[in-house]
């Protein structure tokens, strides 16, 4: 079946209505999100087959996340169930000059229940052809970081593309271990990087600046370090304020560096989950595109992920190279 293996906790995401505070408003409206199940859906709607392997909670809330991930076609075959709830996140979207806000709720949720013993890599990865993975999920527990390093080992052992997006987030690794060891451990079984140059002097303890030259040679280094790694590629983020973006993106295969145009994103409907759009449109073009076109289109798609209301990227392939080819006036079709 050629699938994408994806692994992770998925949650549910709270925000008031619009742009409020809670303080402000009653009214509530959610999403079902996480990390690495955004990427998932995104590659589903590409046309892509996606298997998403996490503990969910054994409830209704738990039985309304998995019909939502059914909703866009994905396996949920190897989803064990816990008694703990689903982990929680609150948002309070920012405007213009007022940034957003995000509270966790995850800490003994149910995916912290996972344990190597509850997933059936061999099984679960029998029909995969790539697996996906982020820093965010060995951060969270022993448990979680012990179980995605079976699935990664196993995975490599079979000949399956992975996919590394290490997104070392310092407020997460609470459980005492050292963030830098488990993701150097973890990177020796990728061989795809999807990161910047933050990631790499996080991982190298350098001190590489935002230079095309020093992502050139910071890239190098991170190759020979890490000689599984065959290609990195980093999305870059333009900041004007909340409301308005720029994205691009720029690649080192080993052999050439590229570098992608601007897109503009003047009005930012929802910033969440667009990084993983990101991922998810440069596995999928990396299977049909060049290099350079797999980063033109994983920048269009990050683009476009930015005009949808929740966590996950809603555009199928036509849309996204739509924007590749540069119609960005938001024209009504007809």
């Amino acid at each position: 079946m050629n699938q994408i293996i994806t692994f992770g906790e998925v949650l549910m995401r709270i925000s008031p209505r619009g742009n409020k505070k809670f303080i402000q408003s009653n009214n509530v409206e959610f999403y079902f999100g996480g990390t690495e199940v955004n990427v998932g859906i995104s590659i589903a709607n590409f046309g892509g087959k996606v298997k998403h392997i996490s503990c969910i909670s054994d409830d209704f809330i738990g039985n309304t996340a998995i019909s939502y991930l059914n909703k866009f076609d994905l396996d949920t075959t190897a989803i064990v169930r816990s008694s703990r709830p689903l982990g929680v996140y609150f948002l309070e979207v920012g405007a213009v000059i007022r940034p957003s806000s995000i509270s966790y709720n995850r800490s003994h949720s149910s995916f912290s229940e996972i344990k190597p013993e509850m997933v059936d890599w061999e099984k679960s990865l029998e029909n995969g052809k790539w697996f996906h993975w982020t820093g965010i999920t060995p951060a969270l527990n022993k448990g979680s970081q012990q179980t995605l390093l079976e699935g990664l080992k196993l995975a490599r052992k079979k000949g399956l593309q992975v996919s590394a997006d290490p997104t070392y987030r310092s407020g997460l690794w609470k459980y005492g271990e050292n963030p830098r060891e488990i993701l150097s451990e973890m990177i020796e079984y990728s061989t795809i990087f999807i990161g910047g140059i933050n990631e790499i002097n996080e991982l190298l303890e350098t001190e590489y600046t935002y230079s095309n030259e020093d992502f050139i040679a910071a890239s190098k280094q991170l190759m020979e370090t890490y000689p599984s790694i065959e290609k990195v590629f980093d999305k870059i983020r333009t900041s004007i304020n909340s409301s308005w973006h720029k994205i691009r993106a720029r690649m080192w295969n080993g052999i050439e560096f590229r570098e992608t145009e601007d897109i503009d994103i003047t009005h930012v409907v929802d910033r969440i989950g667009t990084g993983d759009a990101f991922a998810a449109g440069l596995i999928h073009g990396l299977q049909k595109f060049d290099d350079f076109k797999a980063i033109q289109f994983a920048s269009a798609a990050c683009a476009i992920k930015h005009t949808y209301l929740g966590d996950v990227n809603y555009a199928n392939e036509e849309e996204v190279i739509s924007i590749l080819e540069g119609n960005t006036t938001g024209r009504l079709k007809r």
